[in-house]
């Protein structure tokens, strides 16, 4: 719960075994055959990232993992592939993994969340680093809960109890994570299938920001965007994997001191050969 000083942390997002594929021959239900493509883009980030120095608080990939939808054929071997690739993440460098569409399904079911919790780890947690609060979401939850709607209760609760705590602890910031962004580029753009519709953004924004969260850190558009709503920050960074944009294949860099949340999205190939400008270093050694 104590604040330490300045630190960073590493976000990706989609490293999605099997897009780019899918996407070239407009087969994006089952052309999802091979990931050669993916599983070199992966290993570049882990490479990457295991190079900084100083090293990340954490890593934090921000859903759609794989490409397969649950239950589909290659949907195993696109995940056996990736924790192959993960594993070599650096040991002191714990990995957060946030559920996506493509891990759990477009309309989630009790079943589904429950193998990708199996497979990944809890759909969504909290967790603290030097006075800073840290919540992920099942963002699937907001997106179509029609064949669980007691989970999205059981989240909406959940999240309650966690601002209450962050509120008592006089954390220094929340950040959180998911998949869907709650908006593109405006708070009340039109509904569209890469944010969450316009009724449940306004009472998650809402509810977000009264909390005093200073920003949200999602994926799912492959491309980067983000906006305001008041005073909260919505981060919407492109992928590691299937760049659907003009985007390079990415991750984003974001240091939290103790006045704000500064962040900047790196080419794998920037990243990897010049490392974190000094610029942001620099903020990390400031109040030591």
């Amino acid at each position: 719960y104590q604040w330490k000083g300045p630190f960073y942390f590493i976000q990706g997002a989609d490293p999605q075994f099997g897009l780019t594929k899918a996407w070239t021959h407009g087969d994006t239900e089952n052309g999802d055959d091979e990931w050669a493509v993916e599983i070199k883009l992966a290993e570049q980030a882990v490479q990457a990232v295991n190079k900084l120095s100083p090293k990340p608080k954490f890593f934090v990939l921000c859903g759609d993992l794989v490409h397969g939808m649950p239950g589909t054929r290659w949907k195993k071997n696109q995940e056996q592939d990736l924790k192959d690739v993960l594993k070599n993440t650096d040991q002191d460098i714990p990995l957060v993994l946030v559920s996506g569409n493509h891990d759990i399904g477009n309309t989630p079911t009790s079943e589904s969340i429950d193998d990708y919790c199996k497979n990944w780890g809890d759909d969504y947690f909290s967790f603290w680093v030097g006075g800073v609060f840290f919540i992920v979401l099942n963002s699937q939850l907001y997106y179509d809960c029609s064949k669980c709607p007691e989970l999205k209760q059981a989240q909406d609760a959940w999240l309650d109890e966690q601002l209450a705590t962050a509120a008592k602890q006089k954390c220094k910031h929340i950040i959180v994570f998911q998949h869907i962004p709650l908006f593109l580029s405006k708070p009340d753009e039109d509904d569209d299938y890469f944010n969450v519709n316009k009724p449940v953004r306004q009472e998650v924004m809402e509810k977000l920001d009264k909390a005093g969260v200073k920003a949200v850190f999602s994926g799912h558009y492959h491309r980067n965007a983000g906006g305001f709503y008041k005073g909260l920050e919505m981060v919407v960074s492109s992928a590691i994997g299937c760049q659907l944009g003009k985007d390079t294949h990415g991750l984003r860099v974001v240091v939290v001191t103790e006045e704000k949340v500064v962040h900047k999205y790196y080419s794998l190939t920037e990243l990897g050969s010049h490392g974190i400008e000094k610029e942001l270093l620099d903020m990390l050694a400031e109040q030591k």
